[in-house]
């Protein structure tokens, strides 16, 4: 039965924490819709006005978007390089282990 290592379970609790951050975002954006939405229904300003306020809030909300995107993204790239790291590692720490069972194993054949 094989136990899960620290650097497994390390990066196991990254990815899913990476994935509650994207849930949170989303939470936000349908937040921010809603908000949105709202404040025209129940709005006190001239159409023109809340056109041009509603304009300067959805510019907001698309650079903040594009903002978490690519911070989200970055956090990915980070993610699968720790993740290759840890695999490239395992590999070699692997491979050094067969490595020395067939030296012993051939040691104890020759005996």
């Amino acid at each position: 039965m094989l136990r899960p290592t620290f650097a497994y379970v390390t990066f196991f609790l990254e990815v899913v924490m990476a994935d509650n951050v994207g849930s949170k975002v989303s939470f936000f954006l349908v937040g921010v819709g809603i908000g949105a939405l709202l404040g025209v229904l129940f709005a006190p300003k001239s159409g023109e006005e809340t056109r041009e306020y509603l304009g300067k809030r959805a510019d907001e909300g698309r650079e903040f978007a594009q903002k978490k995107a690519r911070e989200l993204r970055e956090r990915a790239d980070e993610l699968i390089e720790r993740g290759k790291d840890v695999a490239a590692r395992k590999r070699d720490s692997l491979s050094a282990a067969v490595e020395a069972g067939r030296e012993a194993f051939l040691r104890e054949s020759k005996s």
